[in-house]
This record gives C-alpha cells, structure tokens and sequence, in this order.
C-alpha cells in the first residue's frame, strides 16, 4: 500500500539518480511552470523507466496486512485493495445506470492494477467496459499494454500519455480510481476540481493512497513513539536498505526534496473533504509504518514470534491512538461521491473527518 521504488535492484537509489540529475530542490519553490518542475518530471519518468514491479513488499508487511488491514476491508465485503476498487467500480457503473462504463485511472503506472482489476469486472459480469490508463511515463504505460494483451483483457485497457498535474478531462466517466498515485501530485486543487467535473452524476472516485505528513515524515507525536520502538530493536533491524545506511536513532527523512514523493501528502485528504463526501473510508496506519515498509521491514522475519510480537504491539498502539485522537492514519482507502452519499461506511467507526492532522498544531496529546 505504499510507493517508495524497490531501489535495491537499481545500480542507482532514486534520490541517488535524482541528486545527479538535478541536485536537490526545493519543492515548495517549484511550480508547474519551471525549469525545476521540468527536470523533476524528466528524473521521474528515468526512475521509472526500468522498474517493472514498483509494489514488492517486505514478508512482515504482508504478515502486518493479512492479520490487521484485511479485516477491515472485510467490513466492506472485499479482501485487498484490487477488490475494492472493483467492487466500487461496478456499484459507480451500476449507480450511473452504465452498461459500457468508461472509467479512468490517474497515475496507473504500469497498469498492473487496472488490469487485476478488470479481470475481476469482467468475472463479475461486466462486459463492455474500458478503463482509461493516464500516467506521464510512456515506458509504463508500453508495460501496461503488453500486461493486458497478454491477460487476455486489451479490449478494456486504454492507455493515454498525460500529466497529471495539467489533466483535462476528455469526457465524463461511470467511475474514476487513483491507486497511490495522489501523493505524487502537486497540483491537488486542480486535478481534484477536474476529476469531480468530469464525474457523471452519481459516479464514485475510488482511491487509496497516503494522507500522512509531507515526504512521508512524522508528525511530531509519531516520531517521538517510533523512537521509543526502535530502542527495542536489535541493531541489525537498524539497517536501512533503501538509504544503505545503519541508523542508531531513526533519521526522519523528508523524501520529498528530491522528488514527488509524498509532496503534498498533507493536503489530500483535507482537500478532498471540501470536495467531495465519503461514501467509504478507511483509514489506518502511523507508526507501524517504518516497522513493516521497504527500508527495514526487510530486517523483520515474518516467521519469528519476537518479530510478529512486536509488529503485534505497535500495530495496537496505533489502533490506541487512532481511537483517543492521539495519533491519525497516515493510509486511506475510500470511495467518493461529488454529491451527498446515500450512506456512509467507515472501518472501525473512524471517519475521515476525525482522520484529518491539522499540519499547524503541535503535537497531539
């Protein structure tokens, strides 16, 4: 559920390949319109351009996501994020009264998703349909393609080169899904604006994405407990693959100085409150997320008690926090509707208004 490039298949790190490319910016002063913005997307699509599997999680996440994220999903019928946007895509086609539903995907990379996820529409019954694959790197997006022809569902994959920063909407479609795409844009005011006009009415915006602090860093309250944690860990947990660094204390890395990365991550789920309402929403992670993500959750071993104890324990210290207001989702998987819903879900009672992290108050207590 989260983005960070499998890095150690690459000669170069990505924020190795971007620092020689373009040193390191800053990114509150890049606009749209810049030599800075240009060289970054530029980095972005030779980043991009060879890595043809950009979601191998470490073994303790999957151990993290199958004993505590899938039994929220649950609540809502499916088991994993490809099910869930392929439930709420069809219920979209349904709602809109569609046969031949168009939908889009902003940001689908190499389509990997989009493609999982129409073979499941299309076992569900759907069969006139196609999903609008729109992603800025052509290398992905050749990728995409040859995935689709060779599952057999070409027909219901179309692929469009675009940025999503400047995206305009050729038509209105039954549905529109964004797969950890969001925390890459910055432009959030006006693709958000672009994909609620070009919803048809009663259509859903399905996504799940990160909504913690920009660049992927921890609140305040966060860091402070994940330090705490990681006084536990033997010292060869300490090691940062990504970085190829061993870290004593945790080192709170803004990854968004040298990249899209989490740019504006703050701002997405406050932005899409003013915009839209919450058919479905859950939210969850914080702390355990260093724990169990690409950097050191390589270190854990899934198969020990010690390693699942502890991923156990901080995984309830979130669920704590979460429930006291001491700590919000750094995670969110929803479903959207430009007008009012009809009803209202939300995993363990948390909403996504109570999810929000008011980026100019202290820490939390």
């Amino acid at each position: 559920m989260n983005d960070i490039l499998r890095a150690a298949r690459r000669r170069l790190t990505k924020s190795a390949l971007l620092r020689k490319l373009f040193g390191r910016p800053n990114h509150a002063a890049t606009s749209l319109g810049d030599a800075s913005y240009a060289a970054r997307m530029e980095a972005e699509t030779a980043v991009y351009k060879d890595v043809a599997d950009i979601n191998v999680l470490p073994a303790i996440f999957h151990y993290w996501s199958n004993a505590y994220l899938r039994p929220m999903l649950e609540e809502f019928g499916v088991s994993n994020p490809d099910q869930f946007f392929a439930k709420y895509l069809l219920e979209s086609a349904r709602a809109c009264n569609d046969d031949a539903p168009v939908f889009v995907s902003i940001g689908s990379g190499n389509c990997d998703t989009e493609v999982r996820v129409a073979l499941l529409l299309r076992d569900a019954g759907l069969t006139r349909f196609v999903i609008e694959c729109v992603d800025m790197n052509r290398h992905m997006l050749e990728r995409g393609r040859a995935m689709a022809q060779a599952e057999n569902v070409a027909e219901h994959i179309r692929t469009v080169e675009a940025d999503f920063n400047r995206w305009r909407a050729p038509q209105r479609y039954a549905g529109v899904m964004a797969n950890q795409s969001l925390h890459h844009v910055m432009n959030l005011e006006g693709l958000f604006d672009e994909i609620k006009r070009s919803l048809l009415p009663r259509a859903f915006f399905v996504t799940s994405d990160m909504i913690g602090r920009n660049g992927h860093m921890r609140w305040p309250e966060a860091l402070h407990e994940v330090q705490n944690f990681w006084r536990e860990l033997p010292s060869e947990y300490r090691y940062n693959r990504q970085l190829g660094r061993h870290e004593p204390m945790y080192e709170d890395w803004d990854c968004s100085t040298e990249g899209f990365e989490g740019i504006r991550a703050q701002d997405i789920l406050p932005l899409l409150l003013e915009r839209f309402d919450f058919r479905a929403f859950v939210g969850f992670g914080n702390v355990i997320d260093v724990f169990i993500d690409r950097s050191f959750g390589h270190n854990f071993d899934a198969t020990q008690a010690w390693d699942r104890e502890f991923i156990d324990r901080v995984h309830a210290f979130d669920e704590r926090g979460f429930a006291d207001g001491t700590l919000k989702p750094t995670h969110m998987m929803a479903v959207m509707t430009a007008e009012p819903a009809a009803e209202r879900e939300c995993a363990r009672g948390l909403t996504a208004r109570a999810s929000l992290r008011d980026p100019a108050a202290g820490p939390l207590d």
